[in-house]
C-alpha cells in the first residue's frame, strides 16, 4: 500500500482553508442516522459545509444520479445493500470515477487492503476526531489513498499479542459465553476471567466484552 496518510491536510486546499470554507461537496451514506449526522457534523465544524448524507447504497446512488457526482462519497461497509465490496463497486461507476472511501466501526485490515486494491479511496473509521476525520477527507479529495497508519500496522499483530489463555478466553467470548461459563470450561476462578476480558478489551481496543468479540469475528482472529 502506498501514499497512505493521516494528520497533514493536502497544500492544494491551502488556500481554501484561509479563506475559511471548503468547496466540496461530500456525500455519507450510513444506515446508522446518529453516526451518519455526527460526522455530517463534524466536517461542517470544519468548514466543509456542502455534505448531504443518505441511509442505504440506493438511496446513495439515486443521490448521484439526481444531483450529479461528489467530490467524496463514504460509503459504510456494512449499511444496507453493500454486500462487501459489491456496493463500493457500483458506487464508483455512478460517481463518475471520482473518490468513493469506506466507513466502518470495525473493518479488518484485510478487507481494508481489499478495498483499496479494488479502488477506494480509503478507510475512515468512525471513532476518528473532527480533525482527523477532515483531514482525511481533505487528503481523498485531493487523490491520495488514505488509511490509519497505526490501523495499518497494528490489525495484523492483534492476534499475535495475545496469550494461549487469552486465545482460548476470547474463543469464549465469541461463543456467547459469560464469564462464569469460561471459568469453568477453562477450570479456572472467575475473577481471572475478567482480568483476562480487561486485558482482551486493552490489547483489541475494545469497549467490552461484546465489541471484544466483534471485533475477533470482524478480523477473523480464531
Amino acid at each position: 500500500m502506498h501514499n497512505l496518510h493521516s494528520e497533514t491536510p493536502p497544500r492544494v486546499y491551502s488556500q481554501a482553508v484561509q479563506a475559511g470554507k471548503l468547496t466540496m461537496r461530500v456525500l455519507i451514506a450510513d444506515d446508522h442516522d446518529l453516526v451518519r449526522e455526527a460526522i455530517a457534523s463534524l466536517l461542517e465544524q470544519e468548514g466543509i459545509e456542502n455534505v448531504e448524507t443518505v441511509s442505504d447504497l440506493n438511496q446513495a446512488i439515486a443521490r448521484v444520479n439526481d444531483s450529479g457526482a461528489f467530490d467524496l462519497v463514504l460509503l459504510d461497509y456494512k449499511m444496507p445493500g453493500m454486500n462487501g465490496l459489491d456496493g463500493l463497486a457500483k458506487m464508483k461507476v455512478a460517481n463518475g470515477g471520482k473518490p468513493v472511501a469506506l466507513l466502518s466501526g470495525n473493518m479488518s485490515r484485510a478487507a481494508v487492503q481489499d478495498a483499496i486494491d479494488q479502488g477506494a479511496a480509503g478507510f475512515v473509521p468512525k471513532t476518528m476526531s473532527s480533525m482527523s476525520l477532515s483531514n482525511a477527507v481533505k487528503f481523498m479529495i485531493a487523490g491520495e489513498t488514505f488509511a490509519p497508519y497505526n490501523f495499518m500496522q497494528d490489525a495484523d499483530s492483534a492476534v499475535g499479542n495475545l496469550s494461549t489463555r487469552e486465545t482460548e478466553v476470547l474463543r469464549g467470548l465469541c461463543d456467547g459465553l459469560s464469564n462464569k461459563e469460561i471459568a469453568r470450561d477453562l477450570d479456572l476462578q472467575e475473577a481471572t476471567i475478567k482480568l483476562h476480558v480487561k486485558t482482551l478489551c486493552r490489547k483489541l481496543e475494545a469497549r467490552n466484552r461484546t465489541h471484544a468479540a466483534m471485533i475477533a469475528r470482524d478480523q477473523n482472529l480464531l
